[in-house]
C-alpha cells in the first residue's frame, strides 16, 4: 500500500502507468473521474491539486464559482482493473482554489474525514468501525423508458423463475423459486463464478472480503460482505466495491443494480451496515451482563440511532425506489425496534460469537443506493447523540422485542414505530431533525439544504409520472 506522493509516482513507474485517472463523489453518492497522462503525474500535484469545473457536478457549485481543485489522497492509489493502458487510479478529496486550499463543504468524502475526527475529540471512543454488507441483482437483460408517452422497465435473469416457460432457446429448467435464492447451488446458482471473479478482483485491490453467496431473490440476487474497516476507508472501499461488481459484470455480458427494489414481489437489496467502538484498541460495546452481551454504551448508541432514524434515512435509503423495499415482507427491517437475530428490527445483535471483539450493532434499513460516506457520518453522528444524551432505547418503546413480528397482532404492532413510508417522508424528518449531524460541523447546513433540494427533484419527477400499474386498475374506470 502506498502512503506517500514519492511511494506513489514510484508505483506508477513500477507497474508501467500510461494515465492516471482522478476518482471523487458528488453529492449523490457517484463516482466521477477524468485522466491525465502519467507525465503530469509528480509529487507537487499532490499539494496544489488539479483543476476541474465544479459547475458540472451534481450538488456542487454554480456556474459563476464554477472552478475546484482534487487533491489526490496518496494512500489510495491503485491500478484500475478495467482499462485497455495501464493507469493508475487515484480518490481525490476537493478543495477550494486560493492559497489555503479549504476543503469543499459538500466533498462528501470531507464530511467523513470530519466525522471521524469529532469521534476522537469526543472522547468516547477514538475508533468506529463499519461493516456493510451490500446486495445487488445481476441481470442478463434490462430495457427501460420514461417519456411523454411511454412508461416501462423490463429485466431479465435467465435463472428466474419466469423463464421456466421459455421458447425459443434449449431451458434446461433448474431456475430458483420466488424468495428460495438463499443458498441454492448450481445448477440453480449460475453466478457462483461470476461473484469469485468480483472477489478475487476486489482481494487484489485492497478489499478483504469475507464472503460471497446468492441472495434470497430469485432474479440474481447476490451478496459479496467486506471484511470491517474506520468509516472513511471503509466509504472508499463502498465506491470501489461498487465500481469492480458493475465492471465485472460487464465484462462477462451481464448488468448489475444496486437498487433496492427492481423485482415486484421478491426481496430488495439492502445494505445492512455492522458497526462498532473501540479505544485504546479496546472493544466497547461488549458487556456479557448486558441484553445480547451489548454495553450501556452500545444501548445509548442504538438509542441514538432509532431516535433518529427517519432523518438518517433520507441518507441512508435516498431513493423514491428504496421505499418500495421498506414494506411489511420480504425481510424488511420496516420496524424501529432492536433485537437479537430478528431480521424485522431497525437494529439488530447479531450473536455469531461470544467473542467481545465481535459484539456490534446492525443497522438494517440503508440499501446501496446511498452515498457512504454521509450515511455512514449520519449513522455514528446519531449514536454518538445518543451517547452523549444517554438515550436509553428501552425507554423510548425501541423494545428489544424478540417475538415474531409478523405473528402480532394488528393491536400489538401498531405500538411498533416505523420507518417513514416514502422519501419525502424521510426528507421531511431530515429537514426536523438534524442538529445532531451538525455538532463538531461534522454537516453544514448548505451541504444538506443542497441534498434534500436534490432529491425533492428526483421525488417530484417520479410522483409526476403515471405507472404502468395504474393503467391497469384505472383505464377502464
Amino acid at each position: 500500500m502506498t502512503t506517500t506522493p514519492e511511494e506513489v509516482i514510484r508505483f506508477a513507474q513500477e507497474k508501467g502507468v500510461r494515465m492516471v485517472d482522478f476518482k471523487f463523489t458528488d453529492v449523490p453518492g457517484t463516482w466521477q473521474h477524468f485522466s491525465v497522462p502519467v507525465r503530469v503525474l509528480d509529487e507537487s500535484l499532490f499539494s496544489e491539486g488539479i483543476g476541474f469545473d465544479g459547475s458540472s457536478i451534481r450538488g456542487f457549485q454554480q456556474i459563476n464559482e464554477s472552478d475546484m481543485l482534487l487533491v489526490p489522497d496518496p494512500t489510495t492509489a491503485i491500478m484500475d482493473p478495467f482499462t485497455a493502458e495501464p493507469t493508475l487510479s487515484l480518490v481525490c478529496d476537493v478543495t477550494q482554489p486560493g492559497a489555503r486550499r479549504d476543503p469543499y463543504t459538500r466533498d462528501p468524502r470531507n464530511i467523513a474525514r470530519k466525522a471521524e475526527e469529532y469521534l476522537g475529540k469526543s472522547g468516547i471512543a477514538d475508533k468506529a468501525y463499519f461493516g456493510p454488507e451490500a446486495e445487488f441483482f445481476v441481470f442478463d437483460d434490462v430495457k427501460f423508458r420514461s417519456n411523454q408517452h411511454e412508461q416501462w422497465a423490463v429485466v431479465d435473469s435467465d435463472e428466474a423463475h419466469w423463464n421456466t416457460g421459455r421458447n425459443g432457446t434449449a431451458n434446461l429448467g433448474h431456475r430458483n423459486r420466488p424468495k428460495e435464492g438463499y443458498f441454492p447451488v448450481a445448477p440453480n446458482d449460475t453466478l457462483q463464478d461470476l461473484r469469485t471473479e468480483m472477489v478475487l478482483t476486489m482481494e487484489d485491490h485492497g478489499i478483504e472480503v469475507e464472503a460471497q453467496h446468492h441472495e434470497v431473490a430469485a432474479g440474481g440476487q447476490c451478496e459479496i460482505d467486506m471484511r470491517f474497516d474506520s468509516l472513511l476507508r471503509m466509504a472508499d472501499k463502498v465506491m470501489l466495491y461498487k465500481y469492480i461488481v458493475k465492471n465485472v459484470a460487464r465484462r462477462a455480458g451481464k448488468t448489475v443494480t444496486f437498487m433496492p427494489k427492481p423485482i415486484f414481489g421478491d426481496n430488495g437489496s439492502g445494505m445492512h451496515v455492522h458497526m462498532s467502538l473501540w479505544k485504546d484498541e479496546q472493544p466497547l460495546f461488549w458487556d456479557a451482563e448486558g441484553y445480547a452481551s451489548l454495553s450501556e454504551m452500545a444501548r445509548f448508541f442504538i438509542g441514538g440511532l432509532l431516535t433518529h432514524a427517519p432523518a438518517v434515512l433520507a441518507l441512508a435509503a435516498p431513493t423514491t425506489n428504496s421505499y418500495r423495499r421498506l414494506v411489511p415482507g420480504y425481510e424488511a427491517p420496516v420496524n424501529l425496534v432492536f433485537s437479537q437475530r430478528n431480521r424485522s428490527a431497525a437494529v439488530r445483535i447479531p450473536m455469531y460469537s461470544d467473542n467481545p471483539k465481535a459484539r456490534r450493532v446492525e443497522f438494517r434499513p440503508p440499501d446501496p443506493t446511498c452515498n457512504p460516506y454521509l450515511t455512514f457520518s449520519a449513522l455514528l453522528m446519531a449514536g454518538l447523540d445518543g451517547i452523549r444524551r444517554e438515550i436509553a432505547p428501552e425507554e423510548h418503546g425501541f423494545g428489544p422485542l424478540d417475538r415474531n413480528i409478523y405473528e402480532m397482532s394488528a393491536c400489538e404492532k401498531r405500538e411498533i414505530k416505523s420507518v417513514p413510508g416514502s422519501l419525502d417522508e424521510a426528507l421531511a424528518a431530515l429537514e426536523m431533525d438534524h442538529e445532531f449531524l451538525l455538532m463538531g460541523d461534522v454537516f453544514t447546513t448548505d451541504l444538506l439544504e443542497k441534498y434534500v433540494e436534490l432529491k425533492r427533484e428526483q421525488s417530484a419527477e417520479v410522483r409526476l409520472r403515471p405507472a404502468p400499474l395504474e393503467f391497469a386498475l384505472y383505464y377502464d374506470a
